[in-house]
């Protein structure tokens, strides 16, 4: 797998949080969609999906699971509904590597954490891993979905 070193720039996001069980994700993302619906958020190479995974799935117990899903944006997110807040990904130092497939098995965060992080001489950041959905959508298949996923460095 391939990892690059790259800066991450500052960006603003459009976040909604989601605590407890990974399964129930979907219901959390469903609210992100809405409002970027109700709001004209449609062009993906202008407003970029992100996760931002305070917590592994793999070894956290489903109530204490955390992650914020979230929108790139320019302006300030209004009152709403829907519990959507503006927060920022700040600029990082990062590793990045690639995953093709599924979203609910990312086989790239799993290798930046466990081969290419204690062979890299890299110590992770203090910014939690988060990921760029670049292809998202009900008519994107499973096989072809790409996410990059970054590990903050110090």
């Amino acid at each position: 797998m391939e990892v690059q070193i790259i800066i991450f720039p500052e960006t603003k996001i459009a976040a909604i949080e989601h605590l407890g069980s990974p399964a129930l994700e979907y219901d959390t993302v469903r609210k992100l969609i809405a409002w970027k619906l109700e709001n004209g958020f449609l062009d993906p190479s202008k407003y970029r999906s992100y996760g931002v995974h305070y917590t592994d799935p793999r070894t956290t117990p489903p109530s204490d699971h955390r992650v914020d899903f979230c929108l790139s944006v320019d302006e300030e997110v209004g009152t709403n509904p829907y519990g959507i807040i503006n927060k920022i990904i700040p600029r990082l130092c990062c590793a990045r590597a690639r995953d093709v497939g599924s979203r609910s098995n990312n086989k790239a965060a799993a290798y930046l954490y466990e081969t290419w992080l204690p062979q890299s001489g890299q110590s992770p950041g203090d910014f939690p891993i988060f990921f760029h959905y670049i292809n998202v959508g009900p008519n994107v298949r499973e096989e072809e979905m790409l996410t990059d996923v970054y590990l903050p460095l110090k």
